[in-house]
């Protein structure tokens, strides 16, 4: 091959090698969307969990973004109302909470579920994987409505494949100092306990979104 029949090729063969670096140099976009629990009720911006996430994902090598989609009391039907402009284009993956509120206003399970897999189906249509984060009725709400309740979140990781984290107040929901006054939010220290245990489970759903880049 002539040199000036090989420089367009060296060019070619360059560029593209230079978009695929740019590419991967990208940090990964992630959004939390959830309500109250996720949006950091009370706490100062870098206290609530997706920056508290975002951050112990950086200090174990992960380069990601996590933006904070959640809006104190919100319900399932509220995030469904808006999951498609709270979730931009270019996101690789959301970390799905909603539900709490949902329990304690006796909104029907079959309804919560209705719409939690609404916003899933429409995120995989998108292209965006799901994080599937579950939630438990409070025990006032009876037997019968905590089975139902309970139950939404498993069924919905196995049906629709997805990551799943079993219930996101695990181990701070029974803590009083891990809680603000109202006993129920979390407080500073409950926010790093939550993500301590949250974290395996972010590492795994960030490594299967680099596999499928």
């Amino acid at each position: 091959m002539r040199l000036k029949d090989f420089l367009p090729f060296f060019l070619s063969v360059a560029m593209t090698i230079a978009l695929s670096a740019a590419a991967r140099a990208e940090s990964l976009s992630l959004v939390g969307f959830g309500d109250s629990l996720m949006a950091g009720y009370q706490l100062p911006p870098e206290d609530a969990f997706p920056a508290r996430l975002e951050k112990a994902l950086k200090d174990k090598g992960f380069d990601v973004t996590i933006a904070n989609a959640g809006v104190s009391g919100d319900t399932t039907s509220g995030g469904l109302a808006r999951i498609d402009w709270s979730v931009p284009d270019g996101t690789k993956g959301v970390i799905l909470e909603l539900g709490a509120n949902d329990a304690l206003r006796g909104v029907s399970p079959e309804e919560t579920r209705k719409n939690l897999e609404a916003m899933i189906d429409r995120l995989q249509e998108r292209g965006i994987a799901v994080l599937l984060v579950g939630m438990m009725a409070p025990p006032n709400m009876g037997g019968d409505y905590g089975a139902r309740f309970n139950l939404i979140y498993s069924d919905l990781a196995r049906e629709h494949k997805l990551a799943f984290y079993p219930f996101f107040l695990d181990g701070v929901v029974t803590k009083a100092g891990l809680q603000l006054d109202d006993g129920m939010h979390p407080n500073s220290d409950g926010i790093a306990v939550m993500v301590e245990r949250f974290l395996p489970t972010a590492e795994q759903f960030v490594r299967s979104l680099h596999k499928g880049e």
